[in-house]
């Protein structure tokens, strides 16, 4: 009895067996599906679709466009192919959409740039602002092609700045010429100030930053480095982001003439101090002429720091500071 139970079992998974195969290897529809190709065959349709996978049936959409068609429409034709048992698998509709390789305007001024660049060693790309007179919003090239955008041709005035760049695409329909036209301005990165400065006023490290300007608007002399001048301070009064040169700045005065200074002389194991009044302003390291409080003689002494000046040793007129302290 048990014999006979285990033969009526294995008849019955044998029997089976083909059905659940049958069942794995069904072609199932897709609801939606994405080619590069310009024809969309069988085989992107449905699954396990065997040796009619390559049966084309429709023709595909334009180049980074989306198509839909009927599932019952697909249907009918996968089974017109060979594929007879083909359905809809409760779909309505079936999605198709061709893949591009889109060249927007931001990609379009990016070659732009790097062709322009590429033409001049002292360039680099972003040196480059480009602006397009009349430019497509996007370009749909084919992105199995092994140069799908390719400059054929480009004039160009540094001059001016305009240029044309003469494009071959490889589009939908094989290669078609495309112009690019528009003006490209060279720019640079200088050093300017983050908020204006009042004449005399001492430059700080956190008053400046980076500005990017035309390069034609910007003075040869110009500073592209903030190095050196923190500390400095404004010959006249200083506007905000707008281009700096050494020339606009000097060092702080810190003696103003008039002003009462003390005088420093100083040998080895001697030093000599009196009181004196600036007859020129200075900044620190100036030479300027004091006058002797004492003996009102005109002397000739380094800025060493505020209200303090200093008498240079091989200076011949020591004995003027008659009075002085040891």
């Amino acid at each position: 009895m048990k014999r006979l139970l285990v033969l009526v079992g294995l008849a019955v998974i044998a029997l089976a067996a083909p059905a659940f195969a049958q069942s794995e290897l069904r072609p199932v529809l897709r609801s939606e599906i994405s080619t590069l190709d310009q024809i969309v065959t069988v085989g992107d349709f449905y699954t396990s679709a065997g040796e009619f996978a390559q049966v084309p049936l429709f023709r595909s959409p334009d180049l980074g466009t989306s198509g839909n068609v009927p599932a019952e429409t697909v249907a009918r034709r996968a089974r017109a192919a060979g594929l007879i048992t083909a359905g809809t698998d409760g779909l309505n509709e079936v999605v198709v959409h061709r893949r591009a390789d889109v060249y927007d305007l931001e990609r379009l001024k990016d070659l732009a740039s790097k062709t322009l660049a590429g033409r001049d060693a002292s360039l680099a790309p972003r040196d480059l602002e480009i602006t397009f007179y009349r430019a497509p919003s996007q370009i749909h090239a084919n992105p199995s092609s092994q140069e799908p955008v390719v400059v054929d041709r480009v004039l160009w005035s540094r001059t001016d700045g305009r240029f044309t760049l003469y494009l071959s695409v490889d589009g939908a329909r094989g290669r078609s010429s495309f112009q690019l036209t528009g003006f490209a301005r060279e720019m640079m990165d200088v050093v300017a100030l983050a908020r204006p400065l009042n004449r005399g006023g001492i430059l700080k490290a956190g008053d400046l930053t980076t500005v990017r300007l035309p390069r034609l608007q910007v003075p040869s002399n110009a500073l592209v480095s903030s190095e050196d001048i923190a500390g400095l301070a404004a010959r006249s009064n200083l506007r905000a982001n707008s281009p700096l040169t050494r020339n606009d700045f000097e060092r702080p005065v810190i003696i103003a003439r008039g002003e009462k200074v003390t005088v420093n002389f100083e040998i080895p194991g001697m030093k000599l101090t009196t009181r004196g009044q600036a007859i020129d302003s200075g900044a620190k390291g100036d030479v300027i002429d004091i006058m002797n409080l004492d003996s009102r003689r005109i002397i000739p002494a380094i800025v060493t720091s505020r209200g303090h000046v200093r008498i240079a040793r091989s200076n011949p007129v020591v004995a003027s500071l008659n009075g002085g302290n040891q």
